[in-house]
């Protein structure tokens, strides 16, 4: 697996995102660890969870504490880095809802660490801007977790320009990620992307694979034929004799060295897959196409 950085700490260049092992269609338990577990031999080493993946009310940190008992069982556990989330709920209706007050993030992070079984979180990030606090209150309450030990570093979630600036303002250079919706299907985060890689902030793609398969948010995976706005992607899988998926994530890392993928995954073989897009080199042309794909 090849290499980039979350502040300095080195992950594997795809990560993998665990949320489908808790939500709604979600695998067994044994399945869902066997995941993980493939995910680790494939060479990946951030593993991206929420306090709020879980499937029914009464839930919360279902995805945390999964994750934390898959890695419970690896001798080589103390190399992967756990990103979590705070900031989010989910009441068990299939709804989300949005809570950045300080005092929720705080003791959110407190449970976080309870379920991960850690003294200190290794990347704890906000989880959406809360339209009803100020963004710098959020922020602050980051930096605090911060300053206490309680987390390494902090991101930020499904946010613009202004506000990764204000909170590197407020963090400095201990604002490590931004983590927003970024794919074939949705390239409006490029703004956001590029002031990343000029800041030095790692870009983690949530749902990176949108256009090529449907995320777990908007129910799974369905069988039928491929969007013809991004024939590109299968064109060139066809070309290399792997997956459009694996095409993806190959296309999304050649767009920055700040880029690390979070497919979701809910098998050992698709993780995999997608773990192997990290050693597929595409050349200027093929880019080219898939750049090109979806646009007009």
């Amino acid at each position: 697996m090849h290499i980039r950085h979350i502040g300095a700490v080195p992950v594997g260049a795809v990560g993998l995102g665990a949320m489908p092992l808790s939500i709604e269609g979600r695998p067994d338990e044994g399945r869902a660890i066997a995941t993980i577990h493939a995910a680790l031999d494939a060479g990946v080493t951030l593993i991206d969870t929420a306090d709020s993946y879980h499937w029914h009310a009464g839930e919360a940190g279902h995805n945390e504490e999964l994750v934390a008992r898959a890695l419970a069982a690896r001798d080589d556990a103390g190399a992967v880095l756990v990103a979590t989330k705070g900031g989010r709920g989910r009441p068990g209706d299939g709804s989300w809802t949005v809570d950045g007050s300080p005092d929720h993030l705080k003791r959110a992070c407190e449970a976080s660490l309870r379920r991960l079984g850690v003294d200190a979180i290794g990347l704890y990030q906000l989880h959406k801007p809360d339209p009803a606090v100020p963004w710098a209150d959020s922020v602050g309450a980051l930096a605090e977790l911060l300053d206490e030990g309680k987390i390494r570093m902090a991101g930020v979630s499904n946010v613009g320009t202004g506000q990764i600036r204000q909170a590197r303002d407020i963090l400095g250079d201990r604002l490590a990620s931004v983590q927003n919706r970024f794919s074939p299907a949705l390239r409006t985060g490029e703004p956001e992307l590029r002031l990343c890689e000029e800041l030095g902030i790692a870009f983690l793609p949530w749902s990176p694979l949108g256009g090529i398969s449907r995320s777990s948010l908007d129910g799974g995976s369905r069988p039928g034929a491929p969007d013809p706005a991004y024939a590109a992607f299968h064109e060139v899988a066809r070309e290399h004799g792997v997956s459009p998926q694996r095409v993806c994530l190959a296309w999304l890392l050649a767009r920055s060295p700040a880029v690390i993928p979070i497919p979701g995954a809910s098998r050992p073989e698709t993780i995999r897959d997608s773990a192997a897009a990290a050693g597929l080199a595409l050349d200027a042309d093929e880019i080219a196409r898939l750049e090109a794909a979806g646009t007009s």
